[in-house]
């Protein structure tokens, strides 16, 4: 893993679509100002090759305001709303079912444990996303129904916590 580059634009695109001009120049000012405030590392970070050096994807730790508070194993029950630390992957489609997102979002969690001492990492996505599910089930999370609907993004929700307890 490693920060983005204004050079990443067309891999970028290649892994999420769509033009990420001002997406990129938002991630390296984020950079910046993160590290002058000496935040955690929020925003994504490429996924490279180590032979090659290109991008195949990324992954990184992004704010999660969601309805928390709906799953039925929640551990702060009663708060519907509440923000968390969420973990995001993507990788491009010529690269995927390789093991790399899970090989990635693993080491991403290492670093959030060991070094930013969090106390768990969220991921969310969709019921048909069945690769991203797959992904939190690698990464040993405990997965969990939204018993709504809706958000969609919120269907599926993974839980990780530092003590490997869900």
């Amino acid at each position: 893993m490693r920060e983005l580059e204004a050079g990443d634009r067309a891999a970028v695109e290649a892994v999420i679509g769509g033009d990420r001009e001002r997406w990129l120049r938002w991630t390296e000012l984020a950079y910046e100002q993160l590290a002058e405030l000496r935040q955690p590392p929020y925003g994504e970070r490429a996924i490279a090759r180590n032979d090659s050096g290109s991008v195949v994807g990324l992954v990184g730790l992004v704010p999660s305001l969601g309805p928390f508070g709906l799953l039925p194993s929640w551990p702060e029950p009663g708060r519907r709303f509440r923000p968390e630390v969420g973990l995001y992957w993507a990788v491009a489609p010529e690269h995927r079912r390789r093991g790399i997102a899970a090989e990635a979002a693993a080491a991403l969690i290492a670093h959030a444990f060991a070094e930013l001492d969090l106390a768990r990492v969220v991921a969310t996505t969709e019921r048909e996303n069945v690769a991203s599910i797959g992904v939190m089930r690698r990464l040993g999370m405990r997965v969990e129904q939204n018993p709504e609907p809706e958000p969609a993004w919120f269907q599926v929700v993974g839980i990780l916590s530092h003590d490997r307890q869900g």
